[in-house]
């Protein structure tokens, strides 16, 4: 996806993606993966990185969000049930989250600060509607057993730390 054409905000690139959350990101044109799909598809190999080398915009998009999905699927592991998953999943989303420039960033080597409120204010909203949306798309790969029960191939990956570093 790096090598897409994008805008750049706080060193992420705002790409296309399939959602129906209201955000900066641009539809994703039908038929094609976006790179939700991508980080998804590249999860479980990539969490078991120890290091990772930040080639473009898009990667900073993937560090973000594969540590999102970890705290997810830590998420997951403490529910009962689908529907408690999408009511943990959907308030964590919407909670106060830190963003390239506060204080309390995991990731502030990989991201820059943002330059002006503009920034900032378009970064957390990106960030924000990337987590909507990638919460839905964890819980139907968690919960996608037509009994309804948690999949343990996906569950165990939440012990696990993306680069030594959590959200």
């Amino acid at each position: 996806m790096n090598d897409k054409e994008a805008e750049v905000v706080c060193g992420c690139a705002i790409l296309p993606i399939k959602t129906t959350t209201r955000g900066p990101a641009p539809p994703c044109p039908e038929g094609e993966d976006d790179v939700l799909d991508e980080i998804l598809g590249f999860f479980k190999a990539n969490v078991l990185f120890k290091q990772f080398e930040v080639k473009g915009a898009a990667d900073r998009v993937l560090i973000y969000l594969t540590l999102y999905i970890t705290q997810c699927l830590s998420k997951l592991n403490t529910v009962a049930s689908k529907a408690d998953g999408v009511r943990a999943l959907t308030s964590m989303a919407h909670e106060t989250f830190h963003i390239p420039g506060d204080g309390g960033f995991p990731l502030g080597s990989f991201f820059p600060a943002p330059a002006s409120a503009r920034e900032a204010d378009l970064c957390r909203s990106y960030l924000k509607q990337l987590r909507e949306e990638m919460g839905r798309r964890v819980l139907s790969k968690v919960y996608q057993s037509p009994d309804g029960v948690a999949s343990k191939f996906w569950l165990v990956f939440a012990k696990r730390k993306f680069m030594n570093k959590a959200l």
